[in-house]
């Protein structure tokens, strides 16, 4: 089956996190409105990130992000690892995540191909 484009401005990554009721339960808590420190939500915004939603079902999350024509993933790993708040709320969040067994080394969130859309089917 060939690789359908992806649609330029949306991503869609996922992680899975650790398979403890407990532990999903705190992920939960510290992504209501208000639970992320400021500075995260601000760098992800400044990277030119226009929309991201996390979806949870399970011990499986699913990002939703719609980024800007500038957005450049790699210019936004780079500013992340050189701010301190970003590294902090990564470390926290890192006690919950579970990397997936196919991610590469260092990634926690995978990219996922867009294989399917409903406007290319007659």
């Amino acid at each position: 089956m060939p690789k359908l484009e992806s649609r330029s401005r949306q991503r869609v990554l996922i992680l899975d996190l650790v398979d403890d009721a407990a532990a999903i339960a705190a992920y939960r808590e510290w992504h209501r409105p208000g639970g992320p420190p400021p500075a995260v939500a601000r760098a992800i915004r400044e990277a030119g990130v226009e929309r991201l939603d996390i979806y949870n079902a399970g011990n499986r999350l699913v990002m939703l992000m719609e980024v800007s024509a500038a957005y450049d993933a790699d210019a936004q790993a780079a500013r992340d690892s050189a701010d301190p708040d970003v590294q902090a709320w990564e470390a926290r969040m890192g006690a919950f995540q579970r990397r997936l067994p196919f991610a590469p080394p260092g990634v926690k969130w995978v990219a996922t191909d867009h294989i399917y859309s409903l406007d290319e089917q007659p």
